[in-house]
């Protein structure tokens, strides 16, 4: 039997775009002489619909939208995923059709309720050996723990979660006793870094356990806004892969097949990991695809960026560059630009003319085939794309040094950026001089500090939000996690913007990845932010603010984050962790650190609550509306911390 998975990049409620991949999905399996086609988790009404779940009128939707499919299944059977709503209640489903007929919906038994997922909120489990059926317009289809059977194999669903199980529970143990050769799973797995292998290893394991062949298929790109899909699609028999597909594709339909023979008798194999994955390539592949899918979704022109010359603004920069770079490396420029969405067929005619290919070891990106064939000339071609997606402008003050300056510039230049370099001392003194005339009195760095710092970074907002509406751009906030952590920043000051990219990304690996970035992607203006110790740059130059001195090493700031809301550690015994694995800190100090990362924690939920739309890009992160739940008034750890 000739099996595919196809993933597909979906918008949730979006009927017309998902029934559109849908069908080229289907035409391209039947071209390709597919007899059985895995869709991914939820793919007719898209995954993210949140609490529209609950709702009457979306499933019953739903329903309706699925019988246009039915006449594209002529000669193939094809797994569509959809929500069924029965008494009030809303299962999540997969719809199984062939030559125009359903022939039943398979229902999820296990929920997500970890992490990035919130399904109990939205769907009930389905309950193992039970079916009911459900009726339309005087049709009646069976739905619940079904089997089917094509062309002589048996096949039954894990549905995502599903599989995620303990051995003992997990569905597959149960269709194995019915004789199902065929698993398969239609996923919404959200990407993390290093995630994939977690998968690879769950199907394989899972062929060679349960003797069977496991057909897995998930979403792909920025779906609904924050959470990214990665398009797995993995094929195993026995322990053995059968096929394995390049992840996070800027295609719409990424389709994979392969030929199983269910006869043959592949002997169990031992499951071996996956290569370490390189997680700097990997996140730039997914910070790449999450921001072009943000950005055309939001039906946006473009990207607009105060540009500091620092590492987050720096990296944020970078980030809207490779989009442009991976995207037409993969689709083509006249296919990157017409699914921007943003270019007239005027420009793409001009910037998308015919591009010869040759070698070039010192073009940007990994010294690899597929993505090393760029050429000056498409160089240039995707330097004028980025001039038209990205905007950045320098908001100088007295306290900003020529060092941050010549990074920003620099950096903008390399990368085709438009750049904009104005000051907002004239603002400052203004709005300072009101509160002196206010309160008679003057502001000093003695007795204002924090008042004095803020009102710069308040006072860059207004302008460079003009600047992105005039433009109809989406204004990117450059805060990271582990500013978001201790709310070292200013709120609607460097936090204003319409989406936080690197957000759920630490400092640490922020400036590991600027230097991987100079050094494998061939960006040499980073060279300036790299050499930089990391500051706001709020206070007179004098000072020589850092952001390690206001706060702490930002090594050991992560690693108290991790402690204390990954492994859900208390303050004692994140105190009696450190003081064990860095012996070479004074203990004393370790606890001025966790006092310190606890107090500021606890007082600046607030902030987390209005960060701007963050990716979800690491294994966890502190946004409270995707990962990390916090009471915005609490008693902050008063008697935890005295107790230390």
């Amino acid at each position: 039997m000739r099996l595919a998975g196809a993933a597909l990049n979906q918008i949730p409620f979006d009927w017309h775009h998902n029934l559109r991949t849908i069908r080229e999905a289907i035409e391209q399996a039947k071209a390709a002489g597919v007899d059985l086609l895995c869709l991914p988790e939820l793919s007719l009404t898209g995954y993210g619909c949140e609490d529209l779940f609950l709702s009457d009128w979306l499933s019953a939707a739903a329903l309706e939208y699925l019988q246009q499919i039915r006449p594209w299944t002529e000669g193939i059977l094809v797994c569509v995923g959809l929500p069924v709503r029965i008494d009030g209640r809303t299962y999540n489903t997969a719809a199984v059709l062939r030559d125009g007929e359903i022939l039943g919906f398979a229902a999820k038994q296990f929920l997500a309720n970890d992490g990035v997922h919130y399904e109990p909120r939205f769907f009930n489990s389905w309950r193992a050996g039970e079916t009911t059926t459900i009726a339309w317009q005087g049709e009646t289809w069976p739905l619940g723990d079904l089997v089917f059977e094509h062309q002589g194999v048996r096949f039954g669903f894990e549905i995502c979660e599903d599989a995620w199980r303990p051995a003992d529970d997990r569905p597959a143990g149960r269709l194995m006793e019915r004789g199902v050769q065929l698993i398969v799973n239609p996923s919404a797995s959200h990407f993390a870094m290093s995630k994939t292998d977690v998968r690879y290893q769950l199907v394989l394991q899972a062929s060679q356990k349960y003797n069977c062949t496991y057909l897995y298929a998930n979403l792909l790109g920025n779906e609904a806004g924050r959470i990214i899909y990665d398009g797995e699609i993995l094929v195993a028999r026995n322990g053995h892969l059968l096929l394995r597909n390049q992840l996070l594709s800027f295609k719409e339909v990424d389709l994979e097949c392969i030929d199983v023979d269910f006869d043959s008798d592949l002997p169990p194999t031992d499951v071996v990991p996956l290569p370490t994955p390189d997680e700097y390539r990997e996140l730039n592949q997914a910070l790449s695809l999450a921001l072009f899918d943000y950005m055309r979704k939001a039906r946006s022109r473009g990207f607009v960026l105060s540009l500091s010359g620092g590492a987050d603004s720096c990296m944020c920069a970078v980030a809207v560059a490779e989009m442009v770079r991976l995207g037409t490396a993969e689709l083509g420029t006249a296919e990157f630009m017409r699914r921007a969405g943003c270019f007239t067929a005027e420009e793409i005619a001009t910037l998308a003319g015919p591009v010869v290919l040759v070698a070039d070891q010192n073009a940007p990106g990994p010294k690899d085939a597929s993505l090393s064939l760029l050429n000056q000339k498409q160089k240039a071609v995707n330097q004028k794309l980025t001039g038209r997606l990205l905007t950045t402008a320098y908001q100088g003050t007295v306290n900003s040094s020529d060092d941050t300056f010549q990074s920003a510039k620099e950096l903008a230049d390399e990368l085709g950026g438009i750049f904009f370099d104005w000051t907002i001392d004239e603002e400052v003194e203004g709005y300072v001089a009101k509160i002196e005339h206010a309160l008679n009195r003057p502001l000093t760095w003695q007795t204002d500090d924090l008042a004095l710092q803020n009102i710069q970074a308040r006072v860059r907002a207004p302008g460079i939000w003009l600047l992105a509406n005039v433009q109809n751009c989406l204004l990117i906030t450059t805060s990271n996690r582990s500013e978001a952590s201790v709310g070292y920043c200013t709120m609607d000051g460097d936090t204003a913007g319409s989406i936080s990219p690197i957000a759920g990304v630490d400092k640490d690996f922020v400036k590991k990845w600027l230097r991987w970035a100079e050094k494998e992607l061939g960006y040499h203006a980073l060279r300036h932010v790299n050499a930089l110790q990391p500051t706001a740059e709020l206070r007179p130059l004098e000072d020589k603010q850092t952001d390690e001195r206001d706060l702490m090493p930002y090594v050991l700031l992560n690693r108290i984050e991790r402690l204390a809301f990954y492994d859900r550690l208390s303050p004692r015994q994140v105190l009696a962790t450190l003081v064990q694995e860095e012996a070479s800190t004074d203990a004393e100090q370790l606890k001025i650190y966790v006092k310190r990362f606890y107090s500021l924690w606890a007082r600046n939920q607030w902030k987390r609550e209005r960060y701007a739309p963050a990716f979800h890009l690491d294994d966890y992160n502190v946004d409270p509306r995707s990962w990390l739940r916090f009471p915005i008034l609490s008693g902050g750890y008063t008697q935890e911390l005295s107790e230390l």
